[in-house]
């Protein structure tokens, strides 16, 4: 089936979505579904959209066994989700499948990372042709894929960003792009923002900014923090100030061309390059949105007067568009764009293969040559065969389908909606984004802004899942009463008690939404009422514990 045909035969299926019967819509996974919502004790379970896809029959490791060599074969460093991990088994467009059938309406992407669906038909006929032409041949010979996919990402770049690194990783093409811009300017110092999150290599854990990801060993030197210009949680901002549908509550008294939370967090900003770097400076790397720290906007103006600054200080400016790059953000491609910048390198992965190990770096030719004078830099995977031909699917789906333009008038009506739950419960905070990649940060109440404590969140995403949306996390605090229990787990074959104590620390007030680009309204109207039930229910449990 072509691309077009699948696009309208899916139109069509959505428009019957009012005369579907709950009954008959999970097939396989119906049984299991409701029984998960059942054990979790929720009284309200919005009606799940329906999806024309049957899964396979999960086959595989009993879930006790994989709870086992997770203990003993793999990183202690716990980051699963829940005190029972999800044992995903299959995934199709907007939805995932567990080990026991039941159905996910996925919103975070495997963290904002699928772009055009999971499995998405095309991009996997792509995968499929090149695996049995040629898996691998290293840049020490040609194949025409790699100058095809160059030609296709260099055209969607503006002059003069035009030449292309391929390497795996997000974190690999940021230490790539460090260490080009210290090779261009002759210099050392390079300022990320407070929050920022750039990779967890040795390398770029010096750009990142969040707790806990530092070390007490030293790591990746010359790298300075600068304020992160946060509208909502910083000292300045308010209801004028962020390129979003959705502006936060705190009031702004600037005028519609001049904001004065940018120009005061732009003194913070100086105050940083007076006193905290050298003279000259190698660069600045600056996330469009960023995405770990929970969706953080800035001012409208701050990047281009930021860059600037640097600039006139001989550094180079750096997007990082691991997250926001490839129209998720609906009004234009790359992020950087909605703040009417130029950078002078670019970073990208993630969406960039739909969850395929792929990134890149993208600079100008005078930078690009001043990194080859001092270094002949050599990646052994990176542009292989079957990366190529899956990004140059990836972003024929984009064009073809038009997804740029549903992650504008999509998520644009997702914020629209959530907004009217941020006015409706007294413990969401903001709810803030652009195109599909959306924040709502959770308060204890809208006039301290103290984070909602970590346990109550915890059930509230809980809740989520068990009612089968599957949302992300971030954010930089953490309120972890380690007391905390909201199901029972003793037959899960999990120490929740070990569960909470691994929680202590993380971030986690605010939800990120971020679902593939092919998501529709309906599917977001499902969304939203789960996420209305969860909160509904959250408030009926506090008002049972003050009785």
């Amino acid at each position: 089936m072509t691309g077009a045909w699948r696009h309208l035969l899916r139109a069509l299926h959505l428009k019957t979505l009012s005369l579907w019967n709950p009954k008959t819509c999970f097939s396989l996974s119906a049984g299991a579904f409701w029984t998960s919502v059942t054990r979790c004790g929720l009284h309200s379970k919005p009606s799940m959209p329906p999806c024309d896809f049957t899964p396979e029959r999960y086959q595989s490791l009993a879930y006790s066994r994989v709870l086992e060599i997770h203990k003993q074969h793999l990183s202690p460093g716990h980051t699963a989700y829940f005190p029972e991990p999800l044992l995903l088994y299959q995934g199709h467009m907007e939805w995932l499948f567990d080990h026991e059938g039941n159905r996910y309406l996925d919103f975070f992407s495997g963290i904002v990372t699928v772009s055009v669906g999971h499995c998405h038909p095309k991009v996997n006929a792509a995968a499929q042709r090149q695996l049995g032409r040629l898996w691998h041949t290293s840049s020490v010979f040609f194949h025409p894929l790699i100058h095809e996919y160059a030609e296709k990402l260099s055209a969607l770049l503006p002059e003069p960003l035009k030449v292309i690194f391929l390497v795996n990783s997000g974190s690999e093409a940021n230490d790539l792009a460090m260490l080009m811009a210290r090779a261009h300017s002759n210099s050392t110092d390079i300022i990320s923002f407070r929050g920022a999150y750039h990779g967890c290599s040795p390398y770029a854990l010096g750009l990142t900014n969040v707790g806990i990801y530092k070390m007490d060993l030293p790591h990746g030197m010359g790298c300075r923090p600068t304020m992160c210009p946060d509208i909502f949680r910083g000292p300045w901002g308010g209801s004028h100030c962020r390129d979003s549908p959705v502006q936060t509550t705190r009031k702004c008294s600037c005028a519609p061309d001049c904001c004065q939370a940018k120009d005061q967090y732009i003194e913070q900003f100086k105050d940083t390059l007076n006193t905290s770097v050298a003279k000259s400076i190698a660069g600045f790397f600056a996330e469009p949105i960023q995405g770990v720290n929970g969706t953080v906007q800035y001012p409208k103006g701050f990047l281009k007067e930021a860059f600037e600054l640097v600039r006139e200080r001989g550094g180079v400016c750096i997007a990082d568009e691991v997250q926001t790059g490839f129209g998720r953000l609906g009004s234009h491609f790359w992020g950087f764009q909605t703040h009417d910048v130029l950078p002078d390198i670019v970073t990208m992965a993630k969406g960039i293969g739909n969850g395929f190990p792929m990134a890149a770096v993208v600079t100008t030719p005078e930078i690009a040559k001043s990194l080859t004078k001092r270094l002949l830099h050599f990646n052994t995977f990176g542009g292989n065969p079957v990366a190529c031909a899956i990004g140059s699917a990836v972003l024929e789906v984009i064009k073809e389908e038009n997804l740029q333009e549903n992650s504008q008038e999509v998520g644009t009506y997702m914020l629209l909606k959530l907004a009217k739950l941020r006015d409706e419960f007294e413990i969401v905070g903001d709810v803030r984004g652009k195109g599909l990649m959306i924040g709502i940060e959770m308060v204890k109440d809208k006039v301290s802004h103290q984070p909602l404590p970590r346990e109550e969140v915890n059930q509230i995403h809980h809740d989520c899942k068990c009612m089968g949306l599957l949302i992300g996390r971030g954010g930089l605090f953490s309120q972890l009463s380690v007391g905390a229990k909201f199901c029972d787990s003793s037959d899960w074959g999990w120490d929740f008690t070990v569960w909470v104590q691994q929680q202590k620390g993380r971030k986690g007030q605010t939800f990120r939404i971020a679902p593939s680009m092919c998501i529709t309204k309906p599917e977001v109207d499902f969304a939203v009422e789960v996420f209305r039930s969860a909160l509904t229910q959250h408030v009926e449990r506090r008002a049972k514990q003050t009785l």
